[in-house]
């Protein structure tokens, strides 16, 4: 039978392993965070000063194997890029022992003074990702994983949570835009992928600011569209810019992509590829959203639900194309947030 993460069981087989990895038989673990998966983050302390604070990573084999999340942490390091330390593992158990990054991810520390600074380190730490050669065993962003991902908006958002059924022109008018935005993602150069590279992931190192921002929650990596993290990071599911910053960072990630030897294409055409793959991903979003209440019992993500409509208002209007989206929209969600 499938154990909670947080069963009175798992919480002392966390502990005692969390013990005989430090080799601290009074440490004790408070939590540090959670995310959206069944992973959960535990800070390791105790009252001996000499003993450095450390995180434990509880990922339940029968729920999320750590193998991928190891597997890609290595990739990703090879490649110079900044993740966190692994001092102690049991790859079976699924605890993992990490070092102690803080409290703070860039979303807790980022605001208008300083967010073109943060900026700057999170792209000098995209570029290296994304120069990483795509491995023979990294998942392709092949049409199949796209077009799974777009349902999740018609078959979680609007059919799971709002019980909406589309007739018979919506679902064809649906089926196209999304062809439409496949072909697109498809179409641009393809790189190593992140998937998820956004503020909520990346954490200042304090000991060397020059060595971070640390990435964090890659497990998910993926061989996709060039311009897929870069709209991530500055089109955030949990905090918004105004259009006029978005655009100048990207042009800035553009112009570093270009000097760094990326295969960017030329600014106008990145552009267009930046706004129709971030169509593709605010839809997915949105439908992950549902999907973690509804399935998950975690209700809190579909707040955010109209920060990724306000993104979709400003992109579908440059898009005759995808007018009829637009109009579902119009029709089906907008109606719901109000």
């Amino acid at each position: 039978m499938t154990q909670p993460v947080d069963c009175p069981d798992r919480a002392a087989a966390r502990l005692a392993w969390a013990r005989a990895a430090t080799g601290v038989a009074e440490l004790e673990l408070t939590r540090a965070s959670t995310d959206a998966g069944f992973r959960s983050y535990w800070r390791a302390a105790s009252d001996d000063a000499a003993s450095p604070s450390r995180i434990v990573m509880d990922s339940p084999p029968d729920k999320e194997d750590v193998r991928p999340w190891l597997h890609i942490r290595e990739l990703l390091e090879g490649g110079g890029v900044r993740v966190p330390k692994v001092l102690a593992r049991d790859v079976d158990a699924g605890f993992l022992l990490l070092e102690d990054l803080g409290i703070d991810t860039y979303l807790q520390v980022i605001d208008d003074d300083n967010a073109d600074a943060l900026f700057d380190a999170a792209i000098g730490q995209l570029l290296k990702l994304q120069a990483l050669p795509c491995p023979a065993d990294l998942p392709a962003y092949d049409e199949a994983l796209l077009a799974r991902e777009l349902r999740l908006f018609d078959e979680w958002y609007l059919g799971r949570h709002l019980g909406v059924e589309l007739d018979c022109g919506e679902l064809e008018a649906l089926e196209l835009a999304y062809r439409r935005l496949i072909d697109a993602a498809l179409a641009q150069p393809q790189v190593f992928v992140h998937r998820d590279f956004m503020p909520r992931n990346l954490m200042p190192v304090a000991s060397d600011p020059a060595d971070g921002p640390a990435v964090l929650d890659f497990q998910d990596a993926v061989c996709g569209p060039i311009a897929y993290d870069p709209l991530s990071l500055f089109k955030d599911a949990f905090l918004s810019w105004p259009q006029a910053r978005v655009d100048t960072w990207l042009d800035r990630y553009h112009a570093r992509a270009l000097a760094a030897g990326l295969p960017v294409p030329a600014l106008a055409r990145f552009r267009r590829d930046a706004d129709l793959i971030g169509v593709q991903r605010h839809l997915k979003v949105m439908g992950i959203f549902a999907r973690l209440h509804h399935r998950d019992g975690k209700p809190k993500y579909l707040a955010d639900v109209p920060r990724f409509v306000a993104y979709l208002d400003a992109v579908l209007p440059k898009y005759p194309e995808l007018a009829p989206l637009a109009a579902i929209i119009d029709r089906h969600v907008r109606p719901t947030l109000a």
